[in-house]
């Protein structure tokens, strides 16, 4: 039987069209083979390439639009995905690259704050890395974690944060580690862990490339947007200042059917981020949904070799609503998939801890009919006001999520949760 040879330079060859496609693994041929890949869950592959059946038979050969999960018998599972923009971010250094990417990134957030980069710098294996260096935190004994937990009582989450925090319905609580990372400035420095400190290089290198290289550019871009200065929003998202930028590892635990029955499903409530944007790194197990203008809940796809991008608080506050920060929640994966622990890896770019949530002045908020100040209640709190407050009122308090729809948090701004 033949092994794996399909090659991405022989789908191009195919007739695919690859514009938008990232570098891609291996596929298979079209007779039958033998698999070299660990099948043991999915298949995922990246955006119209093909699909494989995972069979020891003539492999099923499926020409998609958008790439699907695919199960060990080669049924597609039908699930309801949102239909988001990809934006190339190595067109930014290109002529009238900037120009053409902020047009793409305005047409993408008129109405849903979430979108796909690639080919934003680093590497399949930077990323990778990264999820095996968070996978290794997490199987630190307890008592070790507990050394380094966030002082989320205080308004603090740089740290390690343990399941069972909150209460997300009533007798269910959840089953989520965190481990947070701040900026690596003098200010903000903090006891780490042995696997950190170790890797340091390694992850301070991936964090400020998050930063000074993609986060840049996209704030670069909405700046441009807003017709505004463009280094405008970099003014106020310095990596050397002080600001609640963080790069986060996340577990989340399989849980059981009991436990999902009684949770209705949902393990995080419907939210919005903090700061200016989150930026998520993913594995292939689905279970991120975003709610649409229609207040419909839809699957957001697990790209391979993409950064999934949702917009946050501060942006919305900054223009006013314009630029809308994003309804998400987190939801037990399609049945196929709940066997197995979801890792994922962010990075959130929040605003220098002074910055003062006032909208901007923008020829596009005034033109846009954005520029007259609908909600006062925002004016005169800081950034870091806004973040310390929500920490202390959405995590440590420990609330029943499923009671909660309006949450009060600070100068009378209220926090809003969906089902």
């Amino acid at each position: 039987m033949d092994t794996c040879l399909c090659t991405y330079e022989k789908i191009k060859g195919m007739g695919y069209k690859t514009e938008y496609t990232p570098h891609l693994p291996d596929v298979m041929q079209c007779n039958a083979h033998l698999c070299l890949h660990n099948y043991t869950t999915l298949v995922q592959l990246a955006v119209l390439c093909i699909l494989h059946s995972c069979t020891t038979a003539k492999s099923r050969i499926l020409a998609r639009s958008r790439f699907e999960t695919l199960s060990l018998t080669g049924d597609l599972h039908a699930v309801d995905w949102a239909d988001l923009a990809t934006l190339v971010l190595s067109l930014f250094d290109e002529p009238d690259g900037k120009k053409q990417l902020a047009k793409r990134l305005f047409e993408a957030i008129q109405n849903i704050g979430f979108f796909y980069i690639i080919n934003f710098g680093l590497s399949q294996e930077d990323v990778d890395r990264q999820f095996s260096i968070g996978k290794e935190i997490f199987k630190l004994p307890n008592e070790e974690k507990l050394k380094f937990r966030a002082e989320t009582e205080n308004g603090g989450y740089n740290g390690y944060k343990p399941m069972g925090l909150r209460e997300t319905s009533p007798g269910v609580y959840d089953k989520t580690e965190i481990y947070n990372i701040p900026k690596f400035i003098p200010a903000l420095e903090l006891p780490q862990p042995d696997i950190v400190n170790h890797n340091r290089p390694i992850i301070e290198g991936f964090a400020r490339h998050i930063h000074n290289q993609i986060a840049r550019k996209l704030l670069t871009l909405f700046a441009i947007i807003l017709e505004l200065p463009e280094d405008y929003c970099l003014k106020v998202h310095r990596y050397d200042e002080r600001s609640d930028c963080h790069l986060r590892y996340i577990k989340y635990h399989r849980r059981t059917e009991e436990e999902n029955e009684k949770a209705g499903g949902i393990w995080t409530k419907g939210h919005t981020d903090f700061g200016s944007m989150t930026l998520l790194f993913r594995k292939p197990v689905a279970a991120l949904q975003v709610r649409t203008p229609e207040s419909e809940w839809k699957w957001v796809k697990p790209y391979p070799e993409s950064i999934t991008v949702n917009l946050a608080d501060s942006l919305h506050f900054l223009t006013n609503g314009f630029l809308k920060s994003s309804i998400h929640r987190v939801v037990a994966p399609p049945p196929d998939q709940r066997d197995v622990d979801r890792l994922g890896v962010l990075y959130f770019v929040r605003p220098e801890d002074s910055l003062e949530l006032r909208p901007v002045v923008s020829e596009t908020l005034r033109r846009l009919g954005y520029d007259q100040t609908t909600d006062n209640s925002a004016l005169g709190i800081t950034a870091g006001d806004w973040v310390k407050a929500r920490v202390i009122e959405g995590v440590d308090r420990g609330v029943v999520q499923s009671k909660i729809k309006d949450q009060p948090i600070i100068g009378g701004v209220v926090a809003k949760y969906y089902d």
